[in-house]
């Protein structure tokens, strides 16, 4: 089946429209971060960088670090914009722009999220790295895709019922990351996690300004949830979508975060650029 051009988007030289890059402008291995001025803070450890291309939010540097390709590519913040990005960087690998249409041999992409977080629980310390094994999805990407054959509906109803998770919310979702590349990227130096991805930065993570929530306690009644030996760690705005997409898609996704608060004590990190440069090192010493 042809895929349409109001489906499959093309810019004019021939790249996928968003990320305005093109299939042999990417590596099979890709580290994402939020923030674009970081994609620099992670390439500046490559040997060479033989891509260099943006629109938007999107900047992508692919190049090589001991031989192996990489690339890195900046999301923006929220599972918006990874709908957009992990889409497009399927289609990279998996659509043949030329005809249309869906490649029958599948390319998977190993990919890497290195970001910032808040953890809710008293013992996770601050500029600590956690590997998150699970997501729970506060918003609602995964459910306008046939994913429930990889959520977890077990843990999903006990988290609606220990919090009076409120009718008028997106039914929350629970995935996992690929327990291959977390066997390479887990070591003493991380902490295992069940990262919690939340639709926004202040209410939805229960900071108050000027507006009330709608639930003051929902971060008690995050770090308080228990299923069997899980308990919900940190708070941010991506996994949940990476994980999802990645495993409905069928490419490897892990997500390391930076730990740069406490919402228990109340701590924010004095060294938050030292922190974030030391999980670029760690992770790019694992890749490679």
């Amino acid at each position: 089946m042809q895929l349409e051009p109001s489906e499959l988007i093309l810019n004019a030289d021939n790249s996928i429209y968003h990320l305005n890059i093109l299939p042999e402008d990417i590596a099979n291995t890709i580290i994402t971060v939020g923030d674009p001025d970081r994609v620099s803070d992670v390439s500046k450890y490559f040997d060479s960088i033989e891509i260099k291309k943006g629109k938007r939010e999107f900047i992508t540097h692919t190049g090589y670090l001991n031989g192996k390709r990489i690339s890195v590519i900046s999301t923006g913040i929220g599972t918006d914009n990874i709908d957009i990005v992990i889409n497009e960087l399927d289609a990279l690998v998996n659509l043949d722009f030329k005809s249309r249409t869906i490649k029958q041999e599948k390319t998977s992409l190993d990919i890497i999220r290195i970001g910032t977080s808040g953890a809710i629980q008293e013992d996770i310390p601050i500029n600590s790295f956690l590997l998150s094994k699970y997501a729970i999805g506060l918003d609602s990407l995964l459910q306008f895709y046939d994913s429930k054959h990889i959520q977890h509906p077990e843990i999903q109803k006990a988290f609606v019922n220990h919090t009076n998770w409120s009718k008028d919310k997106s039914e929350p979702y629970v995935v996992d990351c690929s327990l291959q590349l977390a066997k390479i990227f887990s070591s003493s130096n991380t902490v295992m996690g069940f990262t919690a991805t939340n639709a926004g930065f202040y209410g939805p993570q229960g900071r108050t300004l000027r507006l009330k929530n709608q639930d003051d306690n929902l971060n008690t009644k995050l770090s308080s949830f228990r299923y069997n030996d899980l308990k919900i760690t940190n708070l941010e705005m991506e996994t949940s979508g990476i994980y999802g997409l990645a495993r409905l898609l069928g490419h490897n996704a892990v997500s390391l975060n930076a730990i740069l608060a406490n919402r228990a004590t109340g701590e924010f990190s004095n060294i938050p650029s030292k922190t974030v440069d030391s999980l670029i090192k760690y992770t790019l010493n694992k890749i490679t």
